[in-house]
C-alpha cells in the first residue's frame, strides 16, 4: 500500500538565552504573523545552504540586535511537531554569552522569565516539548 505523502519539513532554529540570574529570553509573535500573540525562543528559518548554528547567529542579530559565537551555541534538545501542513523540526540551543542588549527589532514583545514559570506562558506546540530539558539544565 503506497504511503500518502510526507508534509514538507522546515527546519527553524531556536535559541534559550539565559542571562545572570538565570532568566530565559523569550519573544511573543506579533500581529499579523502565524500563531501571533504566543511566546517563543528567539530563532527562526534557516537559509539554503546554512547551518543551524550560522543561521542562530544571523537570527538573533536580526531579531534581537545581538551578537554571539557558535562556540556559546551549546545544543539542548530537539522539537519535532507536526503541524497541519508541514512538520517542524526544530533544535534548541542554549545561549549564555553574547554581545549588545537584547531588544526588540521586529516588533515582538520580550520578557525574561524564570524557567519554571514558561509553562504559564501561551506558546507554540512545538515549543511545549523544550521547557522540561530547558528547566532540568536550570
Amino acid at each position: 500500500m503506497p504511503h500518502p505523502p510526507s508534509p514538507r519539513l522546515v527546519l527553524v532554529v531556536a535559541c534559550a538565552l539565559v542571562d545572570r540570574d538565570g532568566r530565559v529570553l523569550v519573544a511573543q509573535r506579533p500581529q499579523g504573523k502565524a500563531m501571533a500573540g504566543l511566546w517563543e525562543f528567539p530563532g527562526g528559518k534557516l537559509h539554503d545552504g546554512e547551518t543551524p548554528e550560522r543561521g542562530l547567529i544571523r537570527e538573533l542579530r536580526e531579531e534581537l540586535g545581538i551578537d554571539t559565537e557558535t562556540s556559546c551555541l551549546a545544543p539542548l534538545t530537539f522539537a519535532s511537531h507536526a503541524y497541519a501542513d508541514f512538520h517542524l523540526l526544530m533544535p534548541l540551543y542554549v545561549c549564555r554569552v553574547w554581545r549588545g542588549t537584547p531588544a526588540a527589532r521586529e516588533a515582538q514583545a520580550l520578557k525574561w522569565v524564570r524557567p519554571a514559570k514558561l509553562r504559564d506562558l501561551a506558546m507554540p506546540a512545538a515549543d511545549a516539548p523544550l521547557i522540561a530539558p530547558l528547566t532540568e539544565l536550570l
